[in-house]
């Protein structure tokens, strides 16, 4: 007997009713949320995204997806999920829901609970992918086959595309939007567009993401003969080097606005519970140059990244011995670029900060990343969206957002297709650890979320 049926028939030995229906929905989305923590999908050796690969399609051929409607494609050391769901008119571009199933590593040794043995603690789902983004991509995917065994017909086709390799090198996400170009348009669940209040726990707004910063990883280097370590010099690669990344460390690009976040920090603000914070936001959004608002802002680890650029040394490596002179110093800077600017700007500006003559900047990996346009304003997907939260959740406000980090949506709006952050979890800012140590995710409204998909893939699929 399989997973999905024992559920079932455990729901419906108690009663056969629709809420029951609903419950089982919700225990297969822990479900299959747990089994899938529970692969250590990194790369590298032993990388196990192909076996997350298939139980996501276990899944849907139980749910009715034909072998001939679901391809797994093996890809380097991982591979990438791709699950149609035919519409009537096969003439409109279908409708895609991205996520990934890849997850960023994780030690052990560092966690309170091993990071690949999901656990479910005070209502909040422990493990290395829950909240990034494992249990957003099988929340939706359930949600989908939900609507398919109901009986629904859509007319766009709905296409489950989850690439392999979005934290690293972001390939697969690539070639899945190349496959998938003529899309009318993306809903990425990748992170929470739901935020619950700090103290009530409950909805308090949505939000979603039209936009993200570009990514960038540049390589910065000081290269000198070298020599004996007794007789120094004034030229020192690590000193040269270490002086320009402080330098770096230390500035701060222009703070900046544009129309979505503008739009964020206006209405979000009515949410903020300092009162100093929510002040800072309303005044920056009227005039990006106040300095008070500025200087607020960047002392909130949550706020600093969306008011601007921000580049941060990440690495360092050089020197060849103890008692040598370096003949090379090599550091790493990760910037998050606010949209409108190129990374060629970028590097020219972090000379200018880095005041070192001797230093080189090179981006490394532009393979893995594009510079992408903010997706258009669009009101068929924002009325879609706003229906969708307020049946589930209530009439909580809806708030445009941009997205600091890069995604697969990024590879979507480069070639035109727009995509939105639409996930349907809700979250305190306060347990979000993607990322970081201790991942977590709040279960407690993922019967709410299922239906928030439920009305957004029908407003959506049916025109």
């Amino acid at each position: 007997m399989t997973l999905r049926t024992l559920l079932l028939a455990t729901a419906l030995a108690t009663a056969a009713t629709p809420a029951l229906a609903d419950k089982a929905a919700e225990t297969q989305v822990l479900e299959l949320s747990k089994a899938s923590i529970a692969l250590r999908s990194v790369r590298g050796p032993g990388n196990e995204t192909g076996k997350v690969a298939e139980l996501y399609a276990q899944a849907l051929r139980e749910a009715g997806w034909s072998a001939d409607e679901i391809e797994i494609v093996p890809y380097d050391d991982t591979a990438y999920l791709i699950a149609t769901w035919p519409g009537s008119d096969p003439k409109l571009g279908p409708i895609v829901i991205s996520a990934h199933m890849d997850v960023v590593e994780a030690d052990p040794k560092d966690w309170e609970r091993d990071p690949f043995t999901p656990v479910v603690e005070n209502g909040l789902l422990y493990g290395r992918g829950a909240s990034d983004t494992k249990f957003d991509a099988v929340q939706a995917m359930v949600a989908v086959m939900e609507l398919r065994k109901a009986g629904f017909r859509p007319k766009r086709s709905v296409v489950i595309a989850y690439s392999g390799d979005e934290e690293t090198t972001m390939l697969t996400s690539k070639v899945i939007a190349e496959r998938l170009r003529n899309a009318h348009l993306v809903l990425n669940v990748d992170g929470a567009s739901g935020t619950l209040d700090e103290a009530t726990g409950q909805p308090a707004y949505w939000s979603w993401q039209g936009a993200e910063k570009v990514y960038g990883d540049f390589k910065l280097e000081v290269t000198n003969p070298g020599g004996h370590s007794s007789t120094p010099r004034d030229e020192n690669a690590i000193a040269q080097l270490s002086g320009a990344l402080m330098r770096i460390g230390a500035y701060r690009f222009k703070p900046e606005v544009n129309d979505i976040t503008r739009d964020y920090f206006t209405k979000a603000a009515a949410f903020e519970s300092d009162p100093l914070l929510a002040a800072a936001m309303r005044a920056f959004a009227a005039d990006p140059a106040d300095k008070a608002a500025i200087a607020v802002l960047r002392g909130n680890p949550a706020m600093i990244g969306k008011i601007g650029t921000t580049c941060v040394p990440t690495m360092i490596e050089g020197g060849h011995a103890l008692n040598a002179l370096p003949q090379r110093a090599t550091g790493f800077v990760n910037c998050r670029i606010f949209p409108g600017h190129s990374k060629a700007s970028i590097i020219a500006e972090l000379k200018e900060v880095a005041d070192e003559p001797a230093l080189m900047i090179e981006e490394i990996n532009p393979e893995y990343v594009v510079e992408a346009p903010a997706s258009p304003y669009d009101k068929a997907f924002v009325d879609a969206a706003t229906k969708a939260v307020h049946t589930a959740f209530g009439e909580v406000p809806i708030i445009a957002s941009q997205a600091s980090g890069a995604s697969d949506s990024m590879w979507y709006r480069a070639l035109g297709v727009p995509s939105y952050g639409a996930s349907g979890t809700f979250t305190r800012d306060s347990d979000d650890y993607s990322h970081g140590l201790n991942e977590r995710v709040p279960i407690g409204n993922i019967g709410k979320s299922l239906k928030y998909y439920d009305v957004l893939l029908r407003e959506l699929a049916s025109k």
